[in-house]
């Protein structure tokens, strides 16, 4: 009979033992999960960087006659469209589109053919149209915020 008694203690004692291990395991995993999702959590708070919507204003093309150096008549065809940064300066530069074509018929019309054919002078004529932004249109004028000259169409013929 002492020897069921001592049996049935090891059983007892190993079922205990099972018990704490199974216990240990799975508050481990519970642990590692909770780490996990709060890993994971942390990566989904933090706010993705939204790139703004460009906005543009369009305007269509024209011709010019650039200057000569004897060559004869030398044509400019482009197209221009222009980066704004907010909806306000786009929608001044649309109210004010007859006068903005003027500004630039002037401006391309005094260019030289030889020089537009390079890509610095694009980049000169570019340059040239955003300063002339920078003279008001209007009073009062709100600060434009015209960001970059692109060239849609381009030829010099």
């Amino acid at each position: 009979m002492a020897n069921t008694q001592s049996d049935s203690r090891k059983l007892w004692w190993l079922i205990i033992l099972l018990l704490v291990i199974t216990a240990g395991m799975a508050a481990t995993n519970v642990y590692l999960l909770a780490r996990g999702d709060q890993v994971a959590g942390t990566e989904e708070k933090a706010e993705p960087v939204e790139s703004e919507t460009p906005l543009f204003v369009e305007i269509a093309p024209f011709t010019v006659n650039l200057q000569t150096d004897g060559y004869g008549n030398r044509l400019l065809y482009t197209g221009v469209s222009l980066q704004v940064g907010n909806e306000e300066t786009r929608e001044f530069l649309l109210q004010h589109m007859p006068q903005l074509r003027s500004r630039l018929l002037t401006l391309f019309s005094g260019q030289e053919a030889e020089a537009l054919i390079s890509p610095p002078g694009k980049r000169q004529l570019a340059d040239s149209v955003l300063a002339m932004l920078e003279e008001p249109m209007a009073v009062p004028q709100p600060e434009l915020a015209v960001r970059d000259v692109l060239f849609t169409e381009f030829i010099v013929q």
